[in-house]
């Protein structure tokens, strides 16, 4: 308990180590005059005010005048913010060793008032279940704390989060120095009362440089929340070495902070920070429990946003670095192609596509989709890719390739699916995937056609007529039917060949034939410059949030004479059927 006469060495806040103080319980001590004289941190909680505030002072200032005091045998006293609070006072008679009279006031809140506070917290911490964390976007689950606490909680709040919470961006611990400050920090919420947030000295998605010592890295790495009640009297401390972030306390009167670490799994992701300005009443012991629950909440999105978003880096380059880096059709085709991952709330699917050189100047084109989305779809992707390139070699017609891929496929997955009986965190290599495998010959202008279950190929002829292709759909890789069958097409010198995945032609508000013949439309300008092309149809596309990868692969013939026929062919029968 405080004193007017000083506290013992090794006991701050309290002279007579009592019931009454180690019992947290809010209590004032009088002396004969009715100043106070005691104060304990219990009081300090209750009604807001710090014991240099009251110590000396009429205990009746804290008084409400009786006439508008609530119900019998209580008393209200005036909170430090202003608002009256309903308690009920003991008072009982003191002994001192020194023969002086004194009187302990002993204030209890009523159980109403408590119930109604514990009722205003769980409204609180409810809603904020469902305000924050709507989304799998670090950056955008930072704002929504930010946003949420100002002002119900605070004037001025930022989300900061460390180096290695991954927010798909280069690592902070690359970006360097700064006067001598180590960059701790990104910045990923922040909010404010005042517009155009003047408390701030970086923006979101900016490094926050911090001094080395400051209670900012002593909450990262303890781990440990900090609260500052009065932070003028922390101005002769840590903010000496960083006159940037003083220089903003003061001008806009910031005058007590809570720092909150964001921690999840037993990990500090970062750090959130809560400020007042205009709210005269200093965050109190409360008010940080508030703000903790607060932050645990939604720590767990924060958390399952930056695994998400670790996975879906990971998985994006994985798939970048395994889809072919240059493409070249060689004399018989000019080939480009588009490739967009779909956004954060879907993540990186399966989609591949391929040119590759045959013998006698032919050239096959693959297209293809693994089903599933993240780092199995693109391993699964890559595995696929290889043994269809290992197939091609062997120049098979494009049937009886994706029998024999689509016999591997199975083989392996079987053999996955018995090894979970030795391993039951074994995983099977590929679930299933579309294919589509077109070789064009230059010297017959001839298409040799195969689908496994994938959408067909649009062909635009050079005087513009484009059309969807009617072939034999099949049934997707890695079901081990092996029913696939060939068609052929012979086309023109100039014609367009377009092969592309679902992604490109499906949307919420079309089915996917409606969308295949928009995409022939899009491509029925057979004179533009294929690059310009790729962009059209992709364009064209984006009137919707894909839900799946977009990818479009586009290749011109550059052979001779021809005309444009559609013709099937017979089935091929595979190998050792």
């Amino acid at each position: 308990m405080s004193t007017a006469e000083g506290a013992p060495a090794g006991r701050p806040h309290g002279t007579s180590g009592t019931a009454v103080e180690r019992e947290g319980t809010a209590a004032a001590v009088i002396d004969a005059d009715g100043s106070v004289v005691g104060w304990t941190q219990g009081a300090h909680r209750l009604l807001g005010y710090a014991a240099e505030e009251v110590l000396g002072r009429p205990f009746a200032n804290l008084l409400v005048p009786a006439g508008a005091a609530g119900r019998s045998g209580s008393a209200q006293l005036r909170h430090r913010s202003g608002h009256q609070l309903e308690v009920r006072l003991r008072i009982s008679r003191l002994s001192a060793r020194d023969g002086a009279r004194r009187w302990l006031a002993a204030i209890d809140a009523h159980p109403a008032p408590r119930r109604q506070h514990e009722s205003e917290r769980l409204s609180l911490l409810s809603e904020a279940s469902t305000r924050i964390g709507t989304t799998l976007d670090v950056m955008h689950t930072g704002q929504e704390l930010a946003d949420y606490v100002v002002p119900r909680l605070a004037d001025y709040a930022t989300v900061d989060l460390a180096e290695s919470a991954s927010l798909g961006e280069e690592p902070l611990a690359r970006l360097g120095t700064n006067a001598g400050r180590i960059p701790v920090f990104r910045r990923a919420g922040v909010a404010s009362i005042h517009e155009g947030i003047p408390e701030s000295l970086w923006e979101r998605g900016e490094p926050v440089f911090v001094p080395p010592s400051s209670p900012f890295t002593q909450v990262l790495t303890s781990g440990e929340s900090y609260l500052e009640p009065a932070l003028g009297t922390a101005l002769d401390s840590w903010l000496q070495s960083d006159p940037q972030r003083a220089q903003v306390i003061g001008a806009t009167s910031m005058h007590t902070v809570m720092m909150v670490p964001i921690q999840a799994r037993g990990t500090v992701l970062g750090i959130a920070v809560f400020a007042r300005t205009d709210n005269p009443a200093p965050f109190e012991q409360d008010d940080l429990v508030l703000a903790e629950e607060l932050v645990d909440r939604a720590a767990l999105s924060l958390d399952n946003a930056h695994r998400y978003t670790r996975e879906h880096t990971a998985a994006l380059a994985l798939q970048r670095n395994l889809l072919p880096r240059r493409l070249s059709g060689g004399p018989a085709l000019e080939v480009c192609s588009r490739y967009l991952p779909a956004d954060m709330d879907h993540g990186v699917g399966g989609d591949w596509y391929d040119v590759i050189q045959l013998p006698g100047g032919r050239v096959a084109l693959v297209i293809g989709d693994v089903v599933g989305h993240g780092i199995h779809a693109a391993a699964s992707m890559g595995s696929l890719r290889t043994a269809l390139r290992t197939l091609a070699d062997m120049d098979l017609p494009p049937a009886e390739l994706l029998t024999r891929l689509d016999h591997t496929v199975a083989r392996l997955a079987q053999a996955d699916t018995d090894s979970l009986t030795n391993s039951p965190s074994a995983a099977c290599s590929i679930l299933g995937a579309t294919c589509l495998y077109v070789v064009y010959d230059p010297a017959t202008r001839l298409l040799d056609i195969a689908a496994a279950g994938h959408p067909p190929p649009v062909v635009v002829t050079p005087a513009g007529e484009a059309a969807v292709q009617q072939i034999p759909s099949g049934v997707p890789i890695g079901l081990g039917l092996g029913l696939f069958e060939p068609a052929q097409l012979e086309i023109p010198v100039g014609s367009l060949i377009a092969l592309y995945t679902d992604g490109l032609v499906e949307s919420p508000a079309e089915d996917i034939e409606s969308g295949m013949r928009r995409l022939a439309a899009v491509l029925a300008h057979p004179r533009l410059p294929l690059e310009e092309l790729c962009a059209m149809a992709v364009d064209a596309q984006r009137t919707h949030s894909p839900t799946d990868d977009v990818t479009l692969l586009l290749a011109r013939t550059r052979s001779s004479r021809g005309t444009g026929t559609f013709m099937p062919a017979r089935r091929t029968t595979p190998s050792g059927k």
